[in-house]
């Protein structure tokens, strides 16, 4: 008698989890954007790949930031946050030609109107030499 009551508690369960498995299925496709800033020994390189979050106006979830520094500069990936302005969405700036992959994992928002940017911002020492800016 216990088979058949677990067999039948089993089949509700997986039944449950395949249900709450199916709204992830109509997630939106994630997107990249490039940004790039410099020429030469200057020359920096990023990308953000993020998702629209579903349901929410303004808002989207950072899944990937790369970066690549120039021989001479700092890079910093931020967002234009409306309530602290550019915001770091890298943990640290990969340097002097080094490079830095990073899994954030972070979701961005802000109100409805304020257009949602993010930018790749080069430092030489503490000066800001280049910067590219692109819309999510």
């Amino acid at each position: 008698m216990r088979i058949p009551a677990l067999s039948a508690t089993v089949a509700v369960v997986a039944a449950t989890l395949a249900g709450g498995a199916a709204p992830a299925a109509a997630t939106t496709a994630a997107s990249a954007v490039n940004l790039e800033a410099g020429a030469g020994l200057h020359h920096s390189s990023a990308t953000v790949t993020y998702q629209r979050v579903d349901g929410a106006a303004n808002a989207v979830k950072i899944l990937l930031v790369e970066a690549k520094a120039g021989e001479r500069d700092c890079v910093w990936v931020e967002w234009n946050d409306p309530q602290d302005g550019w915001t770091s969405l890298n943990s640290e700036p990969p340097c002097n030609g080094g490079s830095l992959v990073e899994s954030p994992n972070l979701t961005i928002k802000a109100p409805q109107g304020h257009q949602l940017k993010v930018r790749l911002a080069a430092f030489h020492g503490s000066e800001l030499v280049h910067k590219d800016i692109e819309k999510l």
